[in-house]
C-alpha cells in the first residue's frame, strides 16, 4: 500500500475513482468501510455535515472498526474520514487493534453534537468535522476528513501566547501538557500509533514548533492542495 506522500497526481486521480466505485469493502471481521448511505447520513446531516458543508458526500466514507481499552476489552468504534485516506485509515486501526493499543472510544462526532470540545474531553478519537478556518473561506483539514484525532483527552491541543497564557483544548487535559511524565494513552515519538500514521504520510501536531497537538494527525499541506486546489 503506497502512503500518502508518495502517491502522483495520476495515482491520486485512480484511488478517488476505485475508492468510490465500491459502496462496501469487507476488510476484515469487523472492520469495513462504506459510502455515507441515507441512514449514516441521518445521522451527520446538520451536526459534522453542517447545512453550511461545502465538501461533496461522496468524498466521505464510513469506518466500521474494532479497537481495544485499556483493560483490552474489544469495542465496536466507527469513524468518518474523506475517501483519499480511508483505506490508509482503515489498515493503520487495525494494526493497532492487533498489537492491542488501547483507543478509549472511537465515536462520530456527532453523538457530541459535532462539539469537539465536549468529544475531546470524553477521550473521543475521531476525523471529520466541517468548519471553515477561523475568518477565512478556507476549510480545515478535520472539515475536509483529512486529519484524524487519537485519545484526545490525554493528547491535547496546547498553545502558549505572547503573553505567556496558555490555551488548552480540551480545556481539562491540564494534567497532560507535561509530556515527561507517564501516564494511559500518551502519544508521543516512541508509539506505535506515531509510527503507523507518520509511516503512512500523516503529519503529527506534536511536532509543530509554535503549537503542540498531540492528539492530531493530518495530511500535508502539499497533498491537500492537489486534492482540493480550490481550498484557499
Amino acid at each position: 500500500m503506497k502512503n500518502i506522500l508518495s502517491v502522483t497526481l495520476t495515482v491520486i486521480a485512480l484511488i478517488l475513482v476505485f475508492s468510490s466505485s465500491f459502496a462496501y469493502a469487507d476488510v476484515k471481521d469487523g472492520f469495513y468501510m462504506s459510502k455515507i448511505n441515507d441512514e449514516i447520513f441521518a445521522r451527520i446531516k446538520g451536526k459534522s455535515f453542517k447545512d453550511n458543508c461545502t465538501l461533496p458526500r461522496e468524498d466521505l466514507r464510513y469506518l466500521h472498526v474494532l479497537h481495544k481499552d485499556l483493560e483490552g476489552n474489544t469495542l465496536e468504534g466507527e469513524m468518518i474520514c474523506n475517501v483519499y485516506i480511508a483505506y490508509d485509515v482503515l489498515d493503520i486501526l487495525m494494526k493497532l487493534y492487533e498489537a492491542g493499543y488501547p483507543i478509549e472510544r472511537m465515536r462520530l462526532v456527532d453523538e457530541y453534537d459535532a462539539v469537539d470540545e465536549t468529544s475531546m474531553r470524553d477521550n473521543n478519537s475521531s476525523s471529520f468535522n466541517f468548519r471553515f478556518i477561523t475568518h477565512t473561506t478556507r476549510i480545515s483539514k478535520h472539515g475536509l476528513g483529512l486529519a484524524v484525532d487519537i485519545n484526545t483527552l490525554y493528547n491535547p491541543y496546547v498553545k502558549i501566547t505572547a503573553d505567556g497564557k496558555t490555551i488548552l483544548e480540551p480545556a481539562t487535559a491540564g494534567a497532560y501538557i507535561d509530556r515527561t511524565k507517564d501516564f494511559p494513552y500518551k502519544i508521543d515519538s516512541d508509539d506505535l500509533c506515531y509510527k503507523l500514521f507518520t509511516e503512512h504520510g500523516f503529519e503529527w501536531g506534536g511536532n509543530w514548533k509554535t503549537v503542540k497537538d498531540y492528539q492530531h494527525f493530518e495530511v500535508p499541506d502539499n497533498v491537500v492542495s492537489i486534492l482540493y486546489p480550490d481550498n484557499k
